[in-house]
């Protein structure tokens, strides 16, 4: 069995709700259905999909819990989105005072916006331009 796509990645927050409101409010995933897992978190979707769950370091895997949260994400380094409107993800960020960097691959017509959420989780948006 081939993999065929990215399903989800699941963070564990400090404040569960404010890296809610960071990926709702601020990048535009809707929070969503999360079915009754016997803990607290949130599934926040793109379309149709929950692509990023939030939970409480209590409630990591057992192989994870007690790693430490922020700029240290072990071994991830980021997590990539594609996206359809750089000026308006841009004017988002901006007007939530989030710092933000841009990068542009003129070769592949890729315009990048990159953003660390509350929990130090460096996320990609990728635009084709």
């Amino acid at each position: 069995m081939a993999l065929e796509a990215l399903d989800h990645y699941t963070i564990q927050c400090t404040d569960m709700t404010a890296t809610r409101d960071f990926y709702r409010d601020v990048l535009g995933l809707v929070d969503g259905f999360r079915p009754d897992l016997g803990f607290p978190g949130f599934w926040l979707y793109a379309g149709d999909r929950a692509v990023v769950h939030l939970l409480g370091h209590a409630n990591a895997l057992p192989e994870n819990r007690g790693t430490k949260p922020g700029p240290d994400t072990n071994s991830l380094d980021h997590i990539a989105f594609r996206g359809s409107d750089p000026g308006a993800t841009i004017a988002r960020l901006k007007k939530h005072g989030i710092a933000f960097r841009e990068n542009l691959i003129a070769d592949i017509r890729l315009h990048q916006v990159f953003v660390r959420d509350p929990n130090g989780v460096m996320v990609e948006m990728n635009f084709s331009n």
